[in-house]
């Protein structure tokens, strides 16, 4: 099941090849009623197949139980009802009785928890470093897309502009995040997701990471290897409650049917 020989890397450095065949992060051909596409590598330049919509699985239960169970060891509250909308009501208790801060820590302590303390160590220390950061924020950035959809809906690979010119396939596009939409609150969106996904991948992963989502078509943009602006200019911080939001009519009522004023959970 390994290739074991020594060859230049695609980055440029000689290495010593044990690769598993085959990989989700390597390219092999897949076949289409009779034609043939390539799976783009973590390392190419082209355009990455689009990961499209698919049925639940027995994992994507299983992740989600998983997530939920931390998020109610955190909270010490559960919700009655089953699946994904109890998910989305853990995560709104999730934001009751504390501010925003205590609110982030908390989720940033869920998403660690879900992981082994020592993989993410190795990682940060191992991993991260290498070809100035890129392999990592590659690497991330695949499997996020292939391993996420269950919370977030269908999302892909695609390219984002780095901050010295040139690009990188380190990103990932959520068509319309399911979590943004179920949730149908800015504050939700932001302090359980957003910034402590952000703080995470850096602190603890050391991979740079800025989420764009996007309010109006729940759309959401992650740019692993790129570093977030500071939160006092973040304009995602800025928002206004969504329309969906069901305080949202009466906090406009009260504001005379002018426009929403900023969510007050972010």
């Amino acid at each position: 099941f390994y290739n074991r020989e020594r060859k230049e890397d695609r980055i440029g450095s000689p290495v010593m090849a044990m690769v598993p065949l085959p990989s989700p992060l390597f390219a092999w051909p897949k076949v289409y009623h009779g034609k043939t596409a390539i799976r783009v590598s973590c390392f190419s330049n082209s355009t990455p197949e689009p990961i499209e919509a698919r049925k639940p699985t027995m994992f994507d239960n299983l992740f989600l139980s998983l997530f939920r169970n931390k998020m109610v060891q955190e909270t010490g509250w559960d919700s009655e009802k089953p699946g994904y909308q109890g998910l989305i009501e853990v995560a709104h208790r999730l934001t009751v009785g504390q501010d925003n801060s205590k609110t982030r820590d908390a989720a940033v302590r869920i998403l660690k928890s879900l992981f082994p303390p020592l993989l993410l160590e190795l990682y940060r220390i191992l991993v991260a470093p290498i070809h100035s950061g890129k392999f990592a924020a590659l690497m991330v950035a695949r499997v996020t897309a292939l391993s996420c959809q269950w919370l977030m809906g269908p999302c892909a690979v695609n390219s984002v502009d780095l901050p010295n010119g040139s690009s990188l396939m380190s990103g990932v596009f959520v068509e319309k995040c399911k979590y943004l939409e179920e949730s149908k609150c800015v504050g939700v969106c932001i302090n359980t997701c957003k910034l402590p996904t952000q703080t995470f991948f850096k602190d603890h992963m050391g991979v740079p990471l800025l989420m764009e989502p996007n309010f109006t078509d729940y759309s959401c943009q992650f740019k692993f290897g790129i570093l977030p602006p500071q939160q006092e200019v973040d304009d995602a911080l800025k928002e206004p409650c969504l329309e969906i939001c069901p305080s949202s009519v009466r906090r406009k009522e009260m504001n005379h049917n002018m426009d929403a004023p900023k969510c007050p959970k972010a």
